[in-house]
């Protein structure tokens, strides 16, 4: 969590989150207020930094995993980025982590597809999971803008702290981007990603005219609109993951027809 002249945005959640898994993991308790009397003691009083709790037992072994844990707390911090983070270039991929509601220490698989797609030339991974719905980036969740509501994807994720803020002061609702063997597609205004301590957003807007229709050629070049004729009621409008302009047109020919409901 992001700490910044001593004070953290949604800590209340954070530590609910905590108590909940250890709970879940462990099965047992964990004391809020223990855990942030170690917070303030670890971070300044002034400035900014990032302050990361974990919750562990070190007495648990291997073979005997199963016996009543008694987890201790470890509380360290690292310096901020820069903010606002620049816009990022994400392709998609095959990927659901072990327990996706929890937050833990296991982010192997996550930070694998962030190397490959680093490597590949993009910055990070966007997770869609065997049923080809959008979950969760490796750490952040991504929300869609759509006639002043944001769309978060129906399916397992964890869900952040920006994330459940937003739920709070904002309409919301989920959608799927897959389901029951039927392909579907999120017609949104803007895509939004909540980058554990510091949010992110694409830059710009769709081109359109004064009837809504969006010329394909006045676009960003990772927004493709597929449609055979002129005119805004027969167009799809998708921003290109990966291979995107193969993916946007085999989405659009598979769909007869947007996702309009919550």
């Amino acid at each position: 969590m992001r700490v910044e002249q001593g004070r953290v945005r949604g800590v209340s959640l954070h530590l609910d989150r905590l108590v909940r898994d250890c709970r879940t993991v462990f099965d047992t308790g964990l004391d809020p207020g223990r855990v942030l009397g170690f917070v303030r003691g670890a971070v300044p009083r002034t400035g900014a930094c990032v302050v990361r709790v974990t919750v562990f037992d070190p007495a648990l072994e291997l073979g005997r995993i199963g016996t009543d844990a008694h987890p201790h707390v470890l509380v360290t911090t690292r310096a901020v980025g820069g903010l606002p983070l620049p816009p990022p270039r994400i392709r998609s991929a095959v990927y659901t982590r072990d327990m996706p509601g929890v937050k833990s220490v296991g982010l192997f698989g996550a930070l694998w597809h962030r190397r490959a797609a680093q490597r590949a030339g993009f910055d990070d991974a966007l997770f869609v999971d065997g049923r080809s719905m959008i979950s969760e980036g490796g750490t952040w969740n991504i929300g869609f803008v759509r006639g002043g509501q944001v769309v978060w994807p129906e399916a397992e994720c964890l869900a952040g702290t920006t994330m459940r803020l937003l739920q709070q002061v904002h309409a919301s609702a989920s959608a799927p981007v897959g389901r029951g063997g039927e392909r579907r597609a999120v017609v949104a205004d803007a895509a939004y990603l909540s980058i554990g301590n510091g949010p992110t957003a694409p830059p710009g807007d769709l081109v359109r005219g004064a009837d809504g229709y969006c010329p394909p050629a006045e676009q960003h070049p990772r927004v493709i609109v597929a449609g055979d004729l002129c005119s805004a009621r027969f167009q799809r409008i998708m921003t290109a993951l990966g291979s995107g302009g193969e993916a946007a047109l085999r989405a659009y020919y598979a769909t007869r027809q947007p996702l309009t409901g919550g």
